[in-house]
């Protein structure tokens, strides 16, 4: 054993993925090959839904670390400035939004959390007692075999470099991947599930990914004249003749435009102006999400990068297009711009279930139903289609655990926009309140049962789904 221990600290320290021999000790091992330390729970990244698992296991006892591969925690929320909320409704306009989702989406309602200061905030209270380390480099992930013939393996640790240069190794009984470029599942050797190539006809087999988006802050904005301008030209029919479909403007949101926003011609085609998706915060200041960036590779952070300048270097030429041809921008400025993007689709692998999307128009629920979703299926443009498609109006499906276990990896789980669905479905499940209520649920359920998750059954889910409702007030059976 000790020469063998020897061989498994040599090769995770000179290979990115290292595979043990197998034996029964190896097999059940949550120990570290190396000194290290073990937690429950490790997870990969910042975004929000993998924060709220983190904070439901947390809360419930479990050892939690946080180790984020970006320069700064947030994710799309923060970093991307991705403060347009969008929520879910069922097919009679029932809220679907549900557990610490709620609080946050309550916020923006009720204007108290609008600002990016407030959302920052908020974002800093889940994490509060959680490690966080953010800047490292995974260096090196340990596995080992844990079936006889190969088909399954787990995690049993990852050595890091931290943003002092030190080496660390830690271990865990769960990983979950919550990155918007796959930090430790893009590293694994696993099957991707095709994206939006696969939907638009004539996509080829390299991956094709749904516009980015560069959210635009502004300052200086007249809402009151925008509002009442709008309602000068009601009704809706006359409103969206004018100014485009889906024009609407009430005194927190404003969405629509498209006959004058397809006027504007950026100044290089990986960018377009859609339709303006905005908030007004409140002071005069606005966020909107409407410029799209095409072609960006999430996984590829030199992609990202160029992105990122283009879409700042085309932000004044927006702010000009709005002063002339929108009301109530006459006297806007530029307010503190993002420096990353609103990531919509990410690279998704295998899992043990895959949600496809007669799942979602069929209602379907699952015997391990971790969350209730529901949202228009909402495909965003590609340089190829750049206006999207929409696939259906789901009323409300279920989103099994299984669809958030990666196959094949014993111990990893995802989060968020890492979410086990085909292209079709992904329009959908890939909305927040979606995956956020799963996460927190998946915390939950790691935080109270003895079992490991891939051994609970129908049985065990009929007691958990009893215990969220009575003591989370969280629904999530049909």
């Amino acid at each position: 054993m000790i020469v063998l221990s020897l061989l498994a600290v040599a090769l995770l320290l000179s290979s990115s993925v290292t595979f043990s021999p197998r034996s029964e000790a190896a097999a059940a091992a949550t120990s570290c090959t190396t000194p290290c330390q073990h937690y429950d729970v490790v997870v990969i990244g910042s975004e929000l839904e993998g924060i709220l698992l983190a904070q439901a296991a947390h809360k419930l006892g479990k050892s939690v670390l946080i180790l984020d591969p970006r320069p700064k925690p947030g994710g799309q929320l923060i970093q991307g400035q991705m403060l347009v909320l969008d929520e879910p409704h069922d097919a009679k306009a029932r809220s679907l939004v549900q557990g610490e989702m709620k609080r946050l989406f309550d916020g923006y309602n009720n204007k108290s959390i609008r600002t990016f200061a407030e959302f920052n905030q908020y974002y800093n209270g889940l994490i509060k007692s959680i490690p966080l380390e953010s800047g490292i480099t995974i260096q090196s992930i340990h596995s080992v075999q844990t079936t006889p013939k190969g088909s399954s393996r787990s995690i049993q640790s990852i050595t890091y470099k931290s943003r002092d240069a030190k080496t660390h190794t830690v271990a865990a009984s769960y990983w979950v991947e919550n990155t918007d470029f796959a930090a430790i599942a893009g590293r694994l050797g696993l099957t991707r599930i095709p994206g939006t190539e696969s939907l638009f006809k004539g996509g080829g087999p390299a991956p094709e990914y749904m516009a980015a988006t560069y959210m635009l802050r502004f300052k200086n904005v007249n809402w009151n004249e925008l509002h009442e301008a709008t309602l000068r030209d009601y009704p809706l029919t006359k409103l969206a003749a004018k100014y485009g479909p889906g024009t609407y403007v009430d005194w927190n949101f404003g969405t629509g435009f498209s006959n004058l926003t397809a006027k504007f011609k950026p100044k290089d085609t990986q960018l377009k102006l859609r339709g303006i998706n905005s908030t007004y915060q409140r002071d005069g200041r606005v966020i909107i999400n409407a410029l799209l960036i095409y072609d960006v590779n999430p996984s590829d952070d030199k992609s990202v990068q160029a992105a990122i300048k283009k879409a700042q270097d085309e932000a004044p030429r927006i702010l000009e297009f709005l002063r002339k041809n929108i009301p109530g921008y006459s006297k806007a400025q530029l307010d503190t711009l993002p420096d990353y993007l609103y990531i919509r689709e990410h690279d998704r692998y295998v899992s043990e279930y895959v949600l496809k999307r007669d799942d979602l128009m069929n209602s379907r629920m699952f015997w391990d139903n971790v969350s209730i979703g529901g949202y228009p299926i909402d495909v965003q443009g590609t340089r190829r289609f750049p206006y999207g498609q929409g696939l259906g109006k789901p009323d409300r499906y279920g989103l099994p655990l299984r669809s958030f276990e990666i196959k094949g990896i014993d111990n990893l789980l995802t989060a968020g926009k890492n979410v086990g669905a085909e292209a079709a479905a992904y329009g959908s499940v890939r909305i927040q309140p979606n995956t956020g209520l799963a996460a927190q649920v998946i915390g939950i359920i790691i935080g109270r049962e003895k079992k490991p998750l891939r051994e609970l059954d129908a049985a065990d889910f009929k007691r958990i789904h009893q215990y969220l409702k009575k003591d989370y007030k969280i629904q999530v059976q049909a």
